[in-house]
């Protein structure tokens, strides 16, 4: 097989995958309430979650458990010990806007995939900005507000 075969399969089994992945995260935050055995949380349980269960349910799909990234059929930056998280708005821009093959997560950038977009609030983003860069090794402790996030959302 041709080296551009190779990659347009990579492409597509990536593209898919990310897609599958943002509908079952699209379902964290427009499913209706359902009984707490289906592992599907109503919006208001998600939007009651700090960032580390913002990160759990969403970002450790692809930068892994412990932020440590991973790379087979697309490349997921590692988290861990990352000296670009020093500034707290490069992240938000990058959840706001996304980043190369990262997703948009702001409301004004979000696109779904075969679903609902998932859009995470200016409260969710500066939380789960905040976990990040306090844990897998990183030890940055200015913390970014809601506040910071939406003007930089502009």
């Amino acid at each position: 097989m041709s080296r551009g075969k190779l990659s347009a399969i990579a492409a597509a089994v990536l593209g898919t995958g990310i897609a599958l992945g943002l509908v079952g995260s699209a379902l964290l935050i427009e499913s209706p309430a359902r009984a707490d055995t289906t592992g599907i949380l109503d919006e208001a349980s998600f939007k009651a979650m700090d960032g580390r269960q913002i990160y759990a349910h969403i970002c450790q799909g692809c930068h892994m458990a412990d932020g440590g990234g991973a790379v087979g059929a697309g490349h997921y930056p590692a988290l861990a010990k990352d000296p670009t998280l020093a500034s707290r708005q490069y992240m938000a821009l990058t959840l706001l806007m996304g980043r190369r093959n990262m997703p948009a997560f702001g409301a004004k950038h979000a696109i779904g995939f075969g679903g609902p977009p998932v859009i995470l609030s200016e409260v969710q983003i500066a939380a789960v900005i905040n976990y990040v860069r306090t844990n897998f090794g990183n030890h940055y402790t200015d913390s970014i507000t809601a506040a910071e996030v939406g003007k930089l959302d502009k």
